[in-house]
């Protein structure tokens, strides 16, 4: 596969009556994309953010987990959820109640490798059966007025990619726009992601399709986008602790060079607020073990972090926490510490 094919013009990325601004959206990754990273995301330059993937069970909602990944009208807009499940019916009652707390998009997984999810033939276990696939998708499109997108891999297995008969599907069933991850279920995360089946999908279908897979830097991003002849592209792992790389990548589209990497005081002021916004989020004990994970991503290329990580990580105290932080910026400032190679 050649990356290096030529450039595509891109024109504005349109899912029914939203024109996103740039060419980046935040891929909806479960425990991560809650409503304080989206709101990192888009104020770092993602076009758009999907929450994290809510199971159509609506009998589940109330729990503590569920419950946080509700759309809320204080949530970024455009407001996409994603819902899961197996059943039509369920997925159509799923998808009206979310919009009616707000969402303006529904997106419909068909792409979670995971073990728990695929068990139940929901996520990417539903590509090995088309028929209720459709259903599905018809069932959704069908139950709200708003535009309805699908989130999906490439098949089941390298054997197996389905991809473009599934994107027909989608089309015919008035889906307004494709997330393609290019791996199959099987694959899960190993591997390299492949590109060709995400371009002969866009091929053969006319609504928006958006390259999703191993994009890492503004130089993949653009080198995808030209290959595969996708609208947008989706980034989800490259984005943890670096929220930055969506004004990066539309940077780089847009003036054919690299944005200057962000400085200390602005990677310090995101980090800080984005652990205090889980505090409030989630309530402060939850909040601190949440933003353990994310302080990591942040910090773990700079030289100097084994020296504050063992108490950043251990500290049960949001304040605690916080002033740990400030004093690690305050040692790199001091140390005009370098990332690490």
């Amino acid at each position: 596969m050649n990356l290096n094919s030529s450039e595509t013009l891109l024109k504005p990325l349109k899912i029914g009556p939203y024109t996103l601004s740039g060419h980046a959206l935040l891929a909806p990754m479960a425990g991560i994309t809650d409503s304080v990273y989206r709101h990192i995301c888009m104020q770092m330059g993602a076009t758009a953010t999907v929450s994290e993937m809510l199971t159509s069970d609506i009998a589940h909602w109330k729990s503590n987990k569920s419950s946080q990944r509700i759309i809320k009208p204080s949530d970024p807009e455009p407001r996409i959820v994603q819902i899961s499940g197996t059943k039509p019916e369920m997925m159509a009652t799923a998808a009206k109640l979310c919009v009616d707390k707000g969402a303006q998009i529904v997106d419909i997984n068909m792409g979670c490798p995971a073990k728990r999810v695929c068990r139940s033939q929901a996520g990417s276990a539903l590509l090995a059966d088309e028929k209720n696939v459709a259903r599905i998708l018809e069932a959704v499109v069908n139950a709200v007025h708003a535009p309805v997108t699908l989130k999906m891999r490439t098949g089941i297995d390298p054997q197996n990619r389905n991809a473009k008969t599934i994107a027909k599907i989608a089309e015919s069933a008035g889906v307004q726009s494709l997330a393609i991850h290019g791996r199959t279920r099987q694959c899960m995360y190993k591997g390299n992601a492949e590109y060709e089946t995400i371009k002969s999908v866009k091929n053969v279908v006319t609504i928006p399709v958006i390259a999703n897979g191993d994009i890492n830097s503004p130089q993949s991003a653009k080198k995808v986008l030209a290959f595969t002849g996708a609208n947008a592209i989706m980034i989800g792992r490259a984005a943890q602790g670096n929220p930055w790389i969506f004004k990066q990548v539309n940077y780089q589209l847009k003036n054919n060079k690299m944005l200057p990497t962000p400085s200390l005081e602005e990677i310090e002021n995101v980090v800080l607020t984005h652990t205090f916004g889980l505090y409030s989020h989630y309530g402060n004990k939850v909040g601190v073990r949440v933003a353990r994970k994310h302080i990591t991503w942040y910090l773990k290329n700079y030289k100097g972090y084994a020296i504050f990580k063992d108490a950043l990580l251990k500290t049960d105290s949001p304040k605690q926490q916080q002033s740990l932080l400030k004093d690690f910026f305050k040692f790199l400032h001091t140390n005009i510490t370098e990332l690490a190679a």
